[in-house]
């Protein structure tokens, strides 16, 4: 590796040095891989608050992040195949947590949005989502907009 190369190559977890970047919609992009066992979940929630008090959450926005972080794994780790990976992928913006967390199945299926576990999903995220991808994946997205601080608000 040159100077001139190390001085321009981003390094993961670290922020560019783009002078543009604040600009942009997604501040940070972290990863989390962790085995497909319920037992490795408290990980999941301490990353989910640690990143969401990072953004200047509530801390009772951070405590939904949590369950629902924790909701959506349990929704998710009935599909996965004993032995695989959870991962769970956090897109940090300005004001707004975007959070994927994706296992691999035997026979990937959607979660119902019918169920209780999805209307607390959605009363806890904001916003929620589901997608099949390739290699069986079967993922679950929360995005939760932080809360505009009452009294800050323009009259």
């Amino acid at each position: 590796m040159t100077e001139d190369t190390a001085a321009t190559t981003a390094v993961p977890g670290q922020r560019e040095p783009d002078p543009a970047r604040a600009e942009r919609d997604t501040a940070d992009h972290v990863k989390v891989c962790l085995p497909a066992d319920g037992a490795y979940l408290s990980v999941l929630r301490t990353a989910t608050a640690g990143l969401a008090a990072r953004l200047d959450f509530t801390l009772d926005e951070i405590e939904d992040l949590r369950i629902a972080v924790d909701e959506a794994c349990a929704m998710l780790l009935a599909q996965a195949i004993p032995g695989t990976n959870l991962e769970c992928d956090f897109d940090l913006g300005a004001d707004e947590m975007t959070i994927t967390v994706s296992v691999t199945a035997a026979q990937p299926r959607k979660p119902s949005r019918e169920t209780f576990s999805w209307t607390v999903l959605s009363a806890l995220a904001g916003t929620v989502d589901s997608w099949l991808g390739p290699d069986d994946q079967v993922a679950i997205v929360l995005r939760k907009q932080r809360e505009e601080p009452s009294g800050s608000r323009p009259e």
